[in-house]
């Protein structure tokens, strides 16, 4: 299990193809392993590795926030697809004649039978990913729940607001924010899928909730 090097072609191309279909490293929200795995690339991925290139992006956004993200950094092999090998613990100082590099380079001699198990490997990666299902745009949005006063019991609201539930609709994590005379907002975060869950959607829903919402604003927007 592993992207293999992070910091080569090879390795960046690994992570673009499993990030097709997915949001974060992990889970539906940005955490620790997404952390891990931004630390171990030199910088951005080129522009044609758009999905790589799309998340490290959204990442860089939280490098402010990124030692309060949820869950714990696991050694960086133990993320990524199976079928990959992990080699970021390996060494560089001599290399044995019978290892095969799955992603090796043109210009290194190998022998018949490697540059045939080579080609085996790279066949059976290609036709995993291949059957991949096809990828579904999805948005994280920040939301901003107002309440009417000081005296608007907050672990309520926030208990209705995730009681609405929808397919295609992920809550993820809260917090309250001060916004003067004593009054705070909850500020809460969900992953939709955006044919199937819309801002007009959860306004709708949110602010039905009206002995404890004022009103709902979007915070932040972002295509995943």
């Amino acid at each position: 299990m592993g992207f293999g090097d992070l910091k080569s072609a090879a390795g960046l191309r690994v992570l673009n193809d499993f990030l097709a279909d997915k949001s974060y490293i992990e889970g539906y929200v940005p955490s620790q392993a997404d952390i891990a795995v931004f630390e171990a690339i030199a910088g951005p991925p080129p522009a044609e590795l758009f999905h790589a290139l799309r998340w490290y992006n959204h990442i860089k956004s939280y490098e402010k926030q990124k030692a309060s993200l949820p869950g714990v950094k696991k050694a960086l092999g133990k993320y990524g697809p199976a079928d990959v090998e992990d080699t970021t613990g390996a060494t560089t100082d001599s290399k044995d004649d019978d290892d095969i590099d799955l992603f090796g380079s043109d210009d290194e001699e190998e022998s018949e039978e490697a540059k045939k198990l080579r080609e085996e490997r790279l066949a059976q990666y290609e036709s995993k990913k291949s059957k991949k299902p096809a990828v579904v745009a999805k948005s994280s949005i920040l939301l901003d729940v107002k309440p009417w006063d000081d005296e608007t019991d907050m672990a309520k609201l926030e208990e209705c607001v995730r009681s609405i539930q929808a397919d295609g609709l992920v809550w993820g994590s809260s917090k309250l924010v001060p916004v003067g005379y004593g009054i705070k907002k909850l500020q809460i975060q969900c992953v939709v899928e955006d044919d199937k869950v819309g801002t007009d959607m959860l306004e709708e829903r949110i602010t039905a909730f009206e002995d404890y919402v004022q009103s709902m604003d979007v915070a932040a927007f972002n295509k995943i």
